[in-house]
């Protein structure tokens, strides 16, 4: 019967796992460039003397949907969407720092689609997460104060500073827009995307954002509520499952003590 309790408790652990990555992306449904997570396991076979028999559910590293989510119009100046494939580069924070989880890499760098943007008190451009906005030369800091804030489809901050007239534009920097192969990337526990390699990826001219305008999360919640039912389900089954191996396990025991 340690066959059938393995099995099944190795699958209501790994439905209890996926359960709580379906919860979180629920919780993410209105997030602005939220990723879905996807959960993955696969069948392993236990190591071990008298173990070659023994085979249980082993939680893979959750992927994600790269798909892009709907656009929504806002007509702030500070916000932006990437169109298509691409993302910004964000300052990173250090590994091993309060949220990022072992693994990640502390090269400066990583990358969002979380386009809401602001400027704190010293002009720095940063995300409503208080991300440190980079660009080709590194930090982006607009000289305040200015009237009138535009974001190019290719990154460029352009500014009309207080006091000037509406004709007087200045460039104050760019946005680093990168485009890596989504295999490369990984997810830390702060939201963020890096490089598996732990490189900062080059900027790439064919990514184009578009101004006044944000990304929702890509969370179809219709398909996670169905899904955490069937998952409840299949808990639910593998905790029968234990159950009857008790059963049967009390009943053999029952027919040893009659002989």
């Amino acid at each position: 019967m340690d066959k059938l309790l393995y099995v099944a408790m190795s699958g209501a652990k790994q439905n209890m796992q996926a359960l709580a990555i379906n919860a979180n992306n629920l919780a993410n449904a209105k997030t602005t460039g939220f990723k879905a997570d996807l959960a993955q396991a696969r069948s392993m076979q236990a190591f071990g003397e008298g173990q070659p028999t023994r085979v249980f559910a082993m939680t893979e590293r959750a992927s994600q949907n790269f798909d892009s989510g709907g656009l929504l119009t806002t007509g702030r100046p500070l916000d932006i969407a990437i169109s298509g494939d691409g993302w910004f580069a964000v300052q990173a924070p250090e590994a091993g720092a309060a949220g990022v989880q072992v693994g990640d890499r502390g090269n400066g760098e990583a990358y969002s689609r979380q386009g809401h943007l602001r400027l704190t008190e010293d002009g720095l451009l940063e995300t409503s997460n208080g991300e440190v906005v980079l660009g080709d030369n590194g930090p982006i800091t607009i000289p305040l104060p200015v009237n009138n804030i535009q974001i190019s489809s290719d990154g460029t901050i352009m500014v009309q500073p207080e006091g000037a007239p509406s004709t007087v534009q200045e460039e104050v920097g760019r946005i680093k827009l990168v485009n890596p192969d989504a295999r490369m990337l990984e997810k830390g526990t702060d939201g963020l995307f890096r490089r598996k390699d732990g490189q900062a990826e080059l900027a790439n001219a064919n990514v184009k954002v578009q101004g006044g305008t944000l990304e929702s999360s890509n969370v179809n919640p219709i398909s996670e509520m169905t899904a955490m039912i069937a998952l409840q389900r299949q808990f639910e089954m593998q905790l029968k499952m234990m159950k009857t191996a008790e059963e049967i396990d009390t009943s053999s025991a029952a027919l040893l003590r009659a002989f």
